[in-house]
């Protein structure tokens, strides 16, 4: 079997993370050529997980500063300030961490959400499924009746102030996650005077599910998994599997298309065990 060079993967990641100096972003139109190129990235870089994010192409290969005032923190502002343009998807989707998608991906996602063309009906049949908490559908019609809201006010609208705060998080992120809301903008609102602005997916960025339908599930997870290894170059099979979120069988499908298509090879590493796959230019 094949095995993984690893000079060879450090350099091709030097390259897609933007860890070289040349490469490094320096404004907010490198940041969005950086999101367009690589199809998806993290916001902030997360710890045991493999893939390119907008603080690493800022600031390189060191820990989040928890300074404020850091040079690398600028990438927070280009965020913040991009909510409204529409100009990436920005929201809890991967592992319900800050993932920043192209909006030519996004529809690839999007094909793979619970959503089946209207906002007034797919969050019931989730519900109605066991899909969707109750606090989720509460924030849910919330937004659906009120329009856009800020965290503070969706909350005292959604009548969740006695909610606890992990629970009101986590049916935000459950809501994001499945693609049914999305932040699109900053309020000056709360202790902080920061909050984001919510809307229902659907309903800012109209487009998206016309885009999904013409998508079939297997040519999204073709997509989505061949993007992640052409931005990591190597990766584990089981996290693959627990970056998307898809069943073991599904997974395995997808790979083996993907086998099958030459775009990947299935390998080992030198000091890893396991089932490694990578790109074929990748290998000793």
């Amino acid at each position: 079997m094949a095995i993984i060079d690893i000079k060879a993967l450090k350099g091709h990641r030097k390259q897609t993370y933007r860890l070289l100096p040349r490469l490094r972003l320096k404004t907010p139109q490198d940041a969005l050529e950086f999101v367009n190129e690589r199809g998806f990235v993290y916001f902030w870089p997360i710890k045991g997980i493999d893939l390119p994010s907008l603080w690493m192409g800022v600031a390189g290969e060191r820990s989040v500063a928890e300074n404020h005032d850091d040079p690398g923190h600028v990438s927070w502002g280009w965020k913040d300030d991009a909510l409204p343009k529409k100009i990436w998807y920005y929201g809890k989707i991967l592992r319900r961490k800050a993932t920043i998608i192209s909006l030519e991906t996004a529809p690839y996602f999007y094909a793979l959400s619970e959503n089946y063309g209207s906002i007034e009906e797919d969050y019931l049949l989730a519900y109605e499924e066991g899909r969707l908490t109750q606090s989720a559908r509460k924030l849910y019609e919330t937004l659906l009746d009120k329009g856009i809201l800020d965290t503070i006010s969706l909350r005292k609208e959604a009548r969740l102030l006695n909610a606890k705060e992990s629970q009101f998080n986590r049916a935000l992120e459950d809501l994001q996650k499945d693609f049914k809301i999305m932040p699109v903008g900053i309020a000056p609102v709360g202790a902080w005077k920061y909050a984001f602005r919510y809307d229902i997916t659907a309903r800012h960025m109209p487009e998206l599910p016309e885009q999904a339908r013409k998508i079939g599930e297997a040519e999204a997870r073709q997509k989505l998994a061949g993007l992640y290894l052409a931005s990591v170059g190597a990766a584990l099979f089981r996290n693959v599997n627990k970056l998307f979120g898809w069943s073991p069988e599904l997974t395995r499908r997808t790979v083996e298309l993907l086998l099958k298509k030459e775009v990947l090879v299935r390998c080992s590493h030198p000091r890893d065990a396991g089932e490694w796959l990578a790109l074929p230019g990748l290998l000793k």
